[in-house]
């Protein structure tokens, strides 16, 4: 199959929406010229196009191989600038960067005072949002420019901006390295997962250790607070430490709370936020308040209460959709949920590919897990299978794992065996490969491989020897997390007492209310 090649200005042309078109078309044709450029009519072109092809476009258009290039350039940066003026695009940051620029043609005209005065205003505002480094950038251009308008005041409006660079370069150096531990536990946990053992949970604290910044809680700004959050929540979700990452990201949805106006600012890390919270309610099995956050969320989206762009239209639908199929699981309605599958692919085709891979995969587990609680194995295989069978994927090793895994279950259960022997080897070999292999995995494996041994009347004691294994690695610190992926338990005891793997779900739920 012919590999579709990308084009990073087609790509741009194809994200832009109807008003942007028309802003962009508005922006380009406001010098007479423009309309029969070469660039617009590259424009008109491409916005037809349902795939980009070169050869076309030069035979469509006046443009010469030669020159293909250089007005591709031009087009992508004429319609950058046109969506810089957009108010769709306009926020703080830019409002600071775009006071910036003006005071820096102010300064090249020789207008000294005009340009310090403007620059110390937005000074003020980078501060009070906490944009350090523009902050940190607008002293350094106050620094030049003092040097050349001087004044009887110099030598304290030196000693003045001097000690202005070093307190917010401090607080700067504070916000770099907390964000920097937030990112690398982040990091850590995409490649790796939960942690398996001791050791795994002492690398990462002593990890945070060593990369911890000092500081004095009362003078961290909003930026920094929220940074710590984070690398806290990671630090607690490696270590499958649930009670800390649900506390950490109240936390961090508080401090959103308090300040409202950083919602705005910072939408994307809100709508995080609120997702790591969620998700520790769901590994805490926390239902009602679960159910409440996740009411919350739906009822600030809906109502457009959360600053709207692609990437943040991009991460509700990702947050949302999740959470509303991790609520099929509190409940035990894994044949409800089967009902909301084809919402989700619907919304996930929408997305047009801007959702990650990891992503997407995440989503195909999550809905091979539903497909096999209602009892749906051949739906729950072909999901299994798109994970599978994408060599390109760059997925958490531990979901991999559980992936081949459920995999193995799902067609045991399906009664398709033929090739049961070969995909149990197939799988102890990856998971081997992997170094990944946690106890219950290991006694899975080898439960199934010696199920062909058995003798029907056997069987019901082999589940129940098995049951009793696993038992007890029900609130193991590293082994329960297994649990969480594939619920191992309710599978065996649904087979012991041969009722489905749902009402197992569903009489553990209501056994737990009571």
């Amino acid at each position: 199959m012919k590999k579709e090649k990308k084009d990073p200005l087609f790509s741009l042309i194809k994200s832009l929406s109807k008003s942007e078109k028309r802003q962009f078309k508005l922006y380009a044709g406001r010098l007479e010229g423009n309309t029969q450029s070469n660039f617009m009519a590259l424009f008109v072109l491409m916005d037809k196009l349902n795939v980009y092809d070169e050869k076309l476009i030069l035979s469509k258009t006046g443009i010469k191989k030669q020159q293909i290039s250089n007005t591709k350039a031009h087009l992508y940066r004429q319609i950058l600038i046109s969506l810089r003026l957009s108010p769709i695009h306009q926020n703080s940051i830019t409002q600071i960067r775009e006071q910036i620029d003006f005071a820096t043609i102010l300064y090249t005209k020789g207008l000294y005072k005009q340009s310090l005065r403007l620059l110390d205003k937005t000074k003020s505002v980078a501060v009070t949002k906490e944009q350090y480094n523009l902050a940190y950038e607008i002293i350094e251009l106050e620094k030049v420019i003092e040097s050349q308008y001087i004044t009887r005041s110099m030598s304290d409006r030196a000693d003045t901006l001097a000690i202005e660079a070093k307190n917010i370069n401090q607080k700067n150096m504070v916000t770099s390295k907390l964000s920097n531990l937030a990112l690398q536990l982040y990091s850590w946990f995409l490649k790796h997962g939960y942690a398996r053992n001791d050791n795994d949970t002492h690398t990462v604290e002593k990890y945070y250790k060593d990369r911890i910044p000092k500081y004095a809680f009362s003078e961290l700004g909003f930026t920094s607070k929220m940074y710590l959050y984070q690398a806290n929540l990671w630090q607690g979700f490696i270590t499958q430490d649930f009670l800390s990452c649900y506390r950490n990201s109240q936390k961090l949805v508080q401090l959103f709370h308090d300040l409202p106006d950083m919602k705005k600012l910072h939408p994307v890390f809100y709508l995080k936020a609120v997702n790591y919270l969620l998700e520790s309610l769901f590994y805490l099995q926390k239902k009602d308040k679960f159910q409440e956050i996740l009411n919350e969320l739906t009822l600030e989206i809906t109502e457009e209460k959360i600053f709207s762009s692609e990437n943040t239209q991009n991460l509700c639908f990702l947050y949302l959709y999740q959470h509303k199929i991790n609520s099929f699981y509190l409940t035990g309605e894994f044949s409800k949920g089967t009902e909301f599958v084809e919402d989700v692919l619907t919304e996930l085709n929408k997305t047009d590919k801007k959702i990650d891979a990891h992503h997407v995969m995440l989503f195909y587990y999550k809905i091979a897990c539903m497909y096999f609680g209602a009892g749906d194995y051949e739906h729950c295989i072909f999901y299994l299978n798109k994970i599978i069978k994408n060599k390109d994927l760059k997925m958490r090793e531990d979901l991999l794992c559980y992936t081949r895994v459920l995999n193995l279950v799902a067609h045991y259960e399906s009664g398709d065996d033929e090739y049961i022997e070969e995909l149990i080897k197939s799988t102890y070999k990856f998971l081997l490969k992997m170094n990944n292999l946690y106890e219950v995995q290991r006694k899975m494996i080898k439960f199934l491989r010696n199920l062909s041994n058995l003798y029907p009347h056997e069987l019901r004691k082999a589940f129940k020897n098995l049951y009793e294994e696993l038992k007890v690695y029900e609130d193991h610190p590293y082994e329960k997390r297994s649990f969480l992926y594939l619920d191992i338990l309710s599978w065996l005891e649904s087979n012991i007492k041969g009722v489905p793997v749902e009402e197992i779900v569903k009489q553990k739920i209501l056994k737990a209310r009571h």
